[in-house]
């Protein structure tokens, strides 16, 4: 995934696109609107992407002391900012991230 926009147009397929990190898979499937599938990818990762986006589902979910949680976790300060500006700031940095 090359860009912030490509990512958000392969939101209209039916499946993510191949080879993407969990944490930009469970990202996918936030914009999807699947929060438990998005869920369960983060839960099963460990590192501080996952938690970060484990924080922001969790915000989505209005649960903001777990949130707050994650956020501690990642080493990143809880969010402010309207939840479709995170998520585009949580993707973006994750696509800019050298591929592993």
């Amino acid at each position: 995934m090359s860009s912030l926009a490509d990512f958000k147009l392969s939101v209209s397929a039916a499946a993510p696109p191949d080879r993407l990190a969990p944490p930009l898979q469970a990202m996918w499937w936030a914009a999807k609107g699947d929060w438990h599938k998005a869920h369960g990818i983060v839960m099963a990762e460990e590192g501080g992407d996952a938690a970060w986006v484990h924080a922001f589902l969790h915000r989505v979910e209005g649960d903001n002391d777990n949130a707050r949680y994650w956020y501690r976790q990642a080493r990143r300060p809880a969010a402010t900012v309207p939840l479709d500006a995170e998520w585009d700031a949580i993707v973006a940095a994750l696509i800019e991230q050298p591929a592993t």
